[in-house]
């Protein structure tokens, strides 16, 4: 399955890389060099989400290429693969990386840019084609052009594709922490920005079903959530300490970065840079307490709230106490199941530039 793909890869990287530089006709190979040892030139792979944003993903790549050949094509064979369905991306980012890509490029919002990234690691560990004595690793780039895009906010990025490409030509990398979901049937799902359970989760669950009215899908999903909504008695582990019971939980958020749901500064201490995750926990706050609390969620201010409560972490498990429904948890926006699930953090564990 995985050689298939890459064929298919193979030959569809030259067709449309050729879109973007006109005469190349050079694959990438598992030595890292490309067509042998005759050119310096580094692989570049853009995974497109041309359906993101209602279509706006597609209309806004194609207007941005003139400027990214301009900025890339001097030093980089540039390949661009277009997603099929979910999950897609991150088949793309594991062939790509196996066959040798000096970096792969998430063009999107939030849900293509975590596809990405789930695509460097698999059962567990980080896809590489190159040993650690090697020194060489391929880097995750993003050119934002989602619904939400909160992941760039934390480095206080603007949503600008041409900024975006800038930094990518310059070439400056840094080391990033990743955080892991785990603990269901398959396979862990790793997270960028944050990850969150209970009312939070299931928002995000409903939010996805609205994303053809924008930003504005966060709202209807919140709304939705809301309704029948219980707050439940949770039991929590926090590193290697002993199971706690924490009553009447709303909902908990899990960040390695500060935003979400369109701008909210929701785990407003997170970095992706510190080692460890910001968890926030909200007990018994009502839908009016997030309505007039509102503009607290957006500046960061509500960790001073009393019924808030913070801790930074390794590694979290939660689970549900006594016979509950389901409590839905995401990541990075993305449904990812439910409780119970151990949330943890793989420091510096991904390279991007910045």
């Amino acid at each position: 399955m995985v050689v298939g793909t890459a064929v298919m890869m193979r030959a569809n990287s030259l067709v449309r890389a050729e879109r973007l530089s006109p005469g190349l006709d050079l694959p990438l190979n598992p030595s890292g060099a490309v067509g042998g040892d005759c050119s310096p030139k580094k692989n570049f792979v853009f995974v497109i989400n041309p359906k993101g944003a209602n279509g706006k993903t597609g209309k806004e790549w194609k207007k941005i290429q003139p400027y990214l050949r301009e900025m890339l094509s001097r030093n980089c064979n540039m390949h661009e693969l277009s997603t099929t369905g979910p999950f897609h991306a991150a088949e793309i980012t594991r062939d790509a990386i196996r066959e040798g890509a000096d970096a792969v490029i998430a063009v999107g919002g939030d849900g293509t840019l975590n596809e990405v990234v789930n695509g460097f690691f698999e059962a567990g560990k980080p896809v590489s084609l190159y040993g650690p004595e090697t020194g060489r690793s391929t880097a995750l780039g993003l050119i934002p052009m989602g619904t939400g895009s909160d992941f760039i906010r934390t480095f206080g990025w603007r949503n600008d594709p041409r900024e975006a490409i800038e930094r990518i030509a310059k070439g400056t990398r840094s080391r990033i922490d990743v955080g892991v979901v785990s603990g269901g049937s398959g396979e862990p799902r790793y997270f960028i920005n944050v990850a969150s359970l209970h009312l939070s989760g299931k928002a995000a669950f409903y939010a996805s079903k609205y994303k053809r009215f924008g930003n504005l899908c966060y709202v209807f999903g919140a709304l939705r959530a809301f309704y029948g909504h219980r707050d439940q008695n949770l039991r929590i582990k926090v590193d290697d300490g002993d199971w706690e019971l924490f009553e009447k939980i709303t909902t908990i958020c899990i960040g390695n970065a500060k935003f979400y749901g369109g701008g909210m500064k929701i785990t407003p201490a997170a970095s992706p840079t510190s080692g460890d995750l910001q968890v926030v926990i909200f007990q018994e706050f009502k839908w009016y307490d997030f309505l007039f609390k509102l503009h607290k969620l957006y500046n960061g201010s509500h960790i001073s709230e009393r019924n808030v409560f913070v801790k930074s972490v390794q590694g979290i498990q939660v689970a549900v106490e006594g016979s509950i429904d389901g409590v839905y948890v995401e990541s990075d926006g993305e449904h990812v199941g439910f409780l119970p699930r151990r949330f943890s953090v793989m420091p510096s564990s991904l390279e991007m530039f910045v």
